[in-house]
């Protein structure tokens, strides 16, 4: 297998997750902002052009982040970053899902249509005039997932993909416009808590576009 790296969230979510499972692969880096992820020799391996990207042995390509993770933990399912049991991995994959609709995505659209309008508007559609009502929404995600934490982590005991994600994306664009609301306690507690994970630290790509942390 070969991984195909570079910076960002979803990048770093994988990342992230490979140090806690203690896994090393073969990587290799592809620098996005050089657009090097649309360029005929990136896009001949990987059409839908993204990262990160997972090499196969048998030369197929997973380009999904979710797709990559479930792959990686039915190969090498200890220590369980989903579940061992059905139960868990669906509470899992429900916590996953709604942290990605309610703050992840409404965050990285309310980046794309803003503070990253300049980088992004040639390569996919934006929408500078939803740029506020995008952040908005993510904020409205983390005040109703602030009221739902009861449990040190979102799937309640268990350490899980659904923090590595939610974490990696709030981590990055928190330095780009769009700050916790002061008043979630409970989600910067959290988020404090993932962070002094030591695969938070050394999942950071090595330097800061932009200013950010990715």
């Amino acid at each position: 297998m070969k991984f195909f790296d570079s910076f960002g969230m979803n990048p770093r979510t994988i990342r992230f997750y490979l140090i806690e499972k203690g896994m090393d692969l073969p990587r290799q880096e592809v620098d996005i902002l050089a657009a090097d992820n649309r360029k005929p020799e990136y896009l001949n391996l990987n059409p839908a052009g993204q990262t990160p990207a997972l090499a196969l042995d048998d030369g197929s390509i997973l380009s999904e982040t979710v797709a990559i993770m479930e792959y990686l933990e039915e190969k090498h399912p200890t220590p369980a970053l989903i579940g061992r049991t059905p139960e868990e991995r669906a509470k899992t994959r429900m916590w996953w899902r709604r942290a990605e609709i309610n703050i992840c995505h409404p965050m990285v659209q309310g980046f794309y249509y803003a503070e990253g309008l300049d980088l992004f508007k040639t390569r996919i559609r934006c929408l500078p005039e939803a740029a506020v009502g995008m952040k908005e929404r993510a904020r409205d995600g983390m005040r109703w997932l602030n009221a739902l934490l009861t449990g040190e982590w979102l799937a309640g005991d268990r350490f899980t993909v659904a923090d590595i994600c939610l974490y990696c994306y709030i981590d990055q664009l928190c330095d780009a416009g769009q700050p916790m609301p002061t008043e979630c306690k409970n989600l910067q507690a959290w988020f404090e808590r993932v962070g002094a994970r030591p695969a938070a630290e050394q999942s950071i790509w090595k330097e800061r576009p932009m200013g950010m942390r990715g």
